[in-house]
């Protein structure tokens, strides 16, 4: 479980102070697949960064799994956007990169990395190149260098952003198969496509900018199981046009706030 109380996290530009995200309090539950969606620049990835433990809050906490953290640690797992594969380690090399840093034998790691690998559909890759795969191939890699440590919470920060649309279908179906093996897993997606945000969540948090803060969480109304079949149905579209018509709005004023300091 994830749990965050009061986060606010001001940095310092040009001597100016800024508040990217202001007294954030949410809670993502056992089992949760929360996505986090907003306008740019309303602190989606830096809230995500302060759950990794990658930054530290101005003020509040935030507790993962019953521990208050302080940096990064073994039962969260980040994906980003870039692949951030090592260019001269093979995609096996790639995939078990996690476990070696935490001191698992050689082994037992690669034979973990397999495993995910081969879930990823990416049995017979093991000794390629990420210069050698495509950018869906890549990403697939990334994933399964992450669900190697077997981590109870997964934090994925536009993971399918710079894929085709096809790709990224694809890579949403089978992030969803795997999710559904791994019951206990938690997890917070920032995305800035509604429709992925639909498609994959349980819940779907709206943020707003000047500063970041939750203006609303929005529980998913379709069943996960027949997430796919639904999108055709009024209820889908209904859905969707409201998120839509929130996310407009604050878009349209955090654009007219823009004009007019400016």
């Amino acid at each position: 479980m994830i749990d965050i109380n009061g986060v606010t996290m001001t940095f310092e530009r040009d001597g100016v102070p800024f508040t990217a995200v202001e007294d954030i309090d949410l809670t993502i539950a056992d089992g949760e697949f929360a996505s986090i969606i907003g306008p740019s620049g309303c602190g989606k990835t830096t809230l995500l960064k302060i759950i990794a433990g990658l930054v530290t809050p101005t003020a509040g906490t935030v507790t993962v799994d019953g521990n208050v953290i302080d940096g990064p640690g073994p039962e969260r797992a980040l994906v980003f956007q870039n692949f951030v594969l090592l260019p001269w380690a093979s995609v096996l090399d790639n995939a078990a990169f996690g476990l070696e840093a935490r001191g698992v034998a050689k082994e037992e790691r690669r034979r973990i990395a397999r495993e995910q690998l081969a879930k990823m559909g990416l049995s017979g890759f093991e000794q390629h190149y990420p210069r050698e795969l495509s950018g869906g191939m890549q990403q697939r890699v990334g994933i399964a260098r992450a669900l190697a440590v077997d981590p109870s919470n997964l934090l994925m920060d536009e993971p399918f952003g710079a894929l085709d649309a096809l790709t990224r279908q694809l890579m949403q179906k089978d992030l969803l198969d795997l999710w559904e093996e791994a019951e206990a897993r938690t997890a917070a997606f920032v995305t800035h496509s509604m429709d992925e945000a639909v498609y994959l969540s349980d819940r779907i948090v709206l943020m707003n900018t000047r500063p970041g803060r939750i203006e609303e969480i929005i529980e998913v109304p379709f069943p996960r199981e027949n997430r796919a079949d639904v999108v055709s149905q009024a209820d889908y579209n209904e859905f969707t046009r409201y998120l839509w018509s929130r996310l407009e709005g604050m878009q349209r004023a955090d654009m007219d706030t823009r004009g007019a300091d400016g």
